[in-house]
């Protein structure tokens, strides 16, 4: 099996039953310098051929300009015939000062313009700001029926404010939640995993590589060695051995992109995974969830 049919078999499934692969691109950082515009959108290009097909990115992120950065690379793909506007899943956040019924559509909005598209696939609550949640499930509610996005979501949502925000009316249509989530960032482990599994709830990983320092842990190479692997494509692989997880690994590099795409292949043993439990325990109870 190519790394291609390895990253698409590997798939996580949403509450509305669709399937998407577990391995995605994330723009943080991206659009913030002008003058690394031409290098982002390439270092895109190259992400779509190589087979990525989840983007995720923000209105945060360089005050749009990731989206921007990424519109264009799409774009450019799709005038070239390379790839249709179906193969591709689009996930943006909104700021929770924007979470409100008005303010939320003139964000969504934006952010269309910006990627370029009519609808995004996934629409995040980027995290939890004073905002009532009831006013923003109906601003989500209200996105979907005006055919804005296809499906909303959170992040940075432990699981008290699950449980909260599905005891709202409307709260159950919530498709994702994405979190902080590495193999020395366990804490989602104990709890809000298990919750969002029982729910095919897709967790979205974000800094699965702990933002590159887990690619020169010890423990992690280790484990490579025995599969001629990095140990960065180690941390992905124990997220992709985990059901439910959807990672997210941010790369502008065309090699790290490679390398990211190909640990879909890398399949852990029993023994590996036992070795990584030693290395970075799981958690024994409960604790704050982390966030960057």
């Amino acid at each position: 099996m190519n790394s291609f049919d390895a990253a698409l078999r590997r798939a996580v499934t949403f509450p509305d039953g669709s399937h998407r692969p577990a391995l995605g691109l994330g723009t943080w950082r991206y659009g913030e310098m002008p003058a690394c515009r031409r290098l982002e959108v390439r270092a895109l290009r190259a992400a779509l051929d190589i087979g990525y097909r989840v983007f995720d990115t923000a209105e945060m992120y360089g005050d749009g300009g990731a989206e921007q950065v990424l519109g264009e690379a799409l774009q450019a793909s799709w005038r070239a015939g390379e790839l249709a506007r179906e193969d591709i899943f689009i996930i943006t956040k909104v700021y929770p000062h924007n979470a409100g019924t008005r303010a939320m559509r003139k964000a969504c909005e934006a952010s269309l313009r910006r990627l370029g598209v009519e609808q995004v696939d996934l629409y995040l609550l980027h995290w939890r700001g004073d905002v009532p949640l009831d006013e923003t499930i109906a601003a989500f509610g209200e996105l979907v029926q005006r055919g804005c996005i296809a499906r909303w979501g959170v992040s940075n949502f432990d699981v008290a404010d699950m449980r909260e925000l599905e005891a709202l009316p409307g709260g159950r249509a919530c498709a994702a939640n994405q979190v902080y989530l590495s193999v020395s960032e366990r804490g989602a482990e104990y709890e809000l995993l298990p919750w969002q599994q029982a729910r095919s709830m897709p967790l979205m990983a974000y800094s699965p590589i702990d933002q590159g320092a887990l690619a020169g842990n010890e423990a992690l190479a280790r484990v490579a060695a025995r599969h001629g692997a990095t140990a960065a494509q180690v941390a992905l692989a124990a997220l992709f051995a985990m059901p439910g997880v959807m990672a997210i690994p941010k790369s502008a590099n065309e090699q790290r992109l490679r390398e990211n795409w190909a640990a879909a292949q890398l399949q852990l043993t029993n023994e590996d995974l036992a070795d990584l439990d030693r290395a970075f325990p799981r958690p024994s109870g409960k604790k704050p969830l982390a966030m960057i």
